[in-house]
């Protein structure tokens, strides 16, 4: 098996869960299962420049800036909750740019295709090219762990991790310090009998040199068969909105574990793209959520929130599409697991 995601990727005995369980609700609080923490440690925010698959910026006052130009861009539509299917591999995806190199199907039968020579991934305007790889069970088809995005045991099948580096160590990929979190994935791979393609969710990060995209097991299943191996591929960033296999559950902001009235940070899980910026608005001026330094894929609370009971409205920004809301007490945000649907 060829793996490089951080996710030591869900245990071999879980078996699918059905994500048409979950129940949006327009603001109840349920008890999470808390996050997993990255075993590889957290990448920094903000290293270096490069340019990047799609090109965006970060709010300068958010505290993080695109370290590859980004895969972030604010803006999205409204997503769906469907259920997971067994196969997302004919999903299409909304997106700006053309569809035309997705579907093509020239030149995408190959020999040996599990064989494929490890490089460096190749960034462009749409998202990459290189290697496709699984860290997850072909056979039990696991749903995620949560992975560097630090999600904690999740519903979905259709997941992998997206590259850090682009050459060894230079932190010049999207994953970006962990602002790919929860945009998805649209990948063909060549195979024996041609092109075949799947759409995932970003939950983890690869590390690993020449490493592309990390499939987790039900979609390496889609494009592999029992093959297993390194094959040839092209990917594109794209809004999870509408694609089947990538929901866990509804899209929710949860509060770590260990928050309080002086400390708290918070994520958006299932959202419907990866998140450019959290904003706070109350009676005051609006104020844009720091990118935490604690721990990768979360957003600080600001202490004067937290140690108030006043009504507050969180802003959800996108890389694609509209905004999304939340009316919250901020005292609430001080509440460790929480998790407060949209």
């Amino acid at each position: 098996m060829f793996s490089c995601g951080d996710d030591s990727s869900s245990p071999s005995d879980a078996g699918p869960v059905d994500s048409s369980a979950a129940v949006s609700e327009s603001s109840g609080v349920s008890s999470s299962d808390g996050s997993q923490e990255s075993s590889g440690g957290m990448a920094q925010a903000g290293s270096s420049g490069a340019e990047a698959p799609i090109s965006s910026a970060v709010s300068s006052n958010s505290g993080v800036t695109s370290s590859a130009g980004g895969i972030l861009q604010s803006s999205s539509a409204e997503h769906s909750t469907d259920s997971s299917p067994e196969s997302s591999a004919s999903q299409t995806v909304a997106s700006n740019a053309s569809d035309e190199w997705y579907f093509d199907d020239a030149d995408g039968a190959c020999e040996k295709c599990d064989n494929y020579t490890a490089q460096d991934p190749v960034l462009n305007e749409r998202g990459g090219t290189g290697s496709i790889t699984t860290y997850g069970s072909i056979t039990e088809k696991e749903t995620s762990l949560g992975g560097a995005c630090n999600y904690g045991q999740t519903n979905i099948q259709y997941y992998a991790a997206i590259h850090v580096n682009v050459s060894s160590g230079d932190d010049k990929g999207p994953w970006n310090g962990g602002l790919a979190c929860g945009g998805c994935v649209r990948v063909k791979a060549k195979t024996p009998d041609g092109w075949k393609r799947v759409t995932v969710r970003i939950t983890d990060r690869c590390p690993d040199e020449s490493c592309g995209v990390d499939l987790g097991g039900a979609p390496a299943s889609d494009i592999m068969g029992i093959t297993v191996g390194r094959y040839y591929g092209e990917w594109e960033f794209v809004s999870c909105e509408g694609v089947e296999g990538v929901w866990g559950d509804s899209t929710s902001v949860w509060v770590k574990e260990g928050a309080g009235p002086y400390w708290s940070i918070v994520q958006v899980r299932n959202p419907k793209d990866a998140v450019t910026q959290i904003s706070a608005v109350t009676d005051a001026e609006p104020v844009a959520l720091k990118y935490a330094i604690e721990a990768e894929n979360f957003w600080t609370v600001p202490q004067g929130i937290l140690r108030s009971d006043d009504m507050v409205k969180l802003i959800i920004e996108y890389r694609t599409g509209v905004p999304d809301t939340l009316q919250i007490k901020g005292s609430d945000l001080a509440v460790g697991e929480a998790n407060y649907y949209l």
